[in-house]
């Protein structure tokens, strides 16, 4: 049985993780999740994802009550490296990513937040690492990429849950809207990017993901690259064509 959902329509995949009754993530799921992802690299039919999840969470994390046993030789280690490949189908992934946090994202669920692009919440949502609760470990890195010190330490010495709203307010996500308008926000944005160039935002989320650890010098560098590389592009020419001529322009993403 499939645990992930995939729509696609209109230049927009719509990613929706589904194993009830909380959208823990088995081994199977995180298979399953890499390998659609891993497809949009390829598809020209796909310029922006949204992901969300089914029921009333986007993600509760790990899966505890089903566990794999670790006892074999290479079961631990293996079991994690394809943990730590979850989240780099989205963040190395070619495509721009939205998080529509429709509920809980805790633990691995937080961790598929912070691997997406932009992130908007359903009020109903709610953020944390909860592992110390339960005898792990969560995934602090990942979390400091986006939430500050102080609160990520918080979130993993004590299991505080942080609410949409509060998220908003520190300006970790870019919105904390009512339940019933979350998929709309979500698609007008997925939309509005995948009318952009397809070339465009691929070079854009490049540039983003690999300047992120980069001097500022050799992060410019980096940038003025993709730039170069762009401005060479059929794209842009029809993007300077289009603004002259007054008119929508049609990318062909080369």
């Amino acid at each position: 049985m499939s645990l992930i959902k995939l729509e696609v329509a209109d230049y927009v995949a719509v990613v929706t993780m589904d194993n009830p009754p909380v959208n823990a993530q088995p081994m199977e799921f995180i298979q399953e999740l890499i390998a659609i992802f891993d497809t949009f690299n390829d598809r020209d039919d796909v310029r922006c994802v949204v992901l969300t999840g089914a029921g009333k969470c986007f993600s509760a994390g790990a899966e505890l009550k089903n566990r794999m046993d670790l006892s074999a030789p290479g079961a631990r280690s293996g079991r994690n490296r394809w943990v730590r490949e979850v989240g780099y189908c989205i963040a190395d992934n070619a495509k721009p990513t939205i998080a529509a946090v429709n509920g809980a994202a805790l633990g691995a669920g937080l961790g598929l937040v912070t691997a997406c692009d932009i992130i908007v919440a359903s009020e109903r949502a709610v953020f944390g690492l909860p592992e110390v609760d339960v005898g792990l470990m969560g995934g602090g890195k990942h979390a400091a990429r986006i939430i500050p010190h102080s609160l990520a330490r918080r979130m993993m010495l004590t299991g505080y849950r942080a609410t949409a709203e509060e998220m908003y307010r520190r300006g970790i996500i870019e919105a904390a809207l009512p339940h019933d308008e979350l998929m709309p926000f979500a698609m007008e944005m997925a939309h509005n990017i995948a009318s952009k160039s397809p070339l465009a935002t691929r070079l854009a989320k490049d540039s983003m993901r690999t300047i992120e650890n980069m001097t500022l010098r050799d992060g410019y560098i980096y940038e003025q690259g993709n730039t170069a590389k762009l401005a060479q592009s059929e794209d842009s020419k029809e993007a300077v064509a289009a603004f002259v001529e007054k008119r929508k322009p049609v990318f062909k993403g080369r």
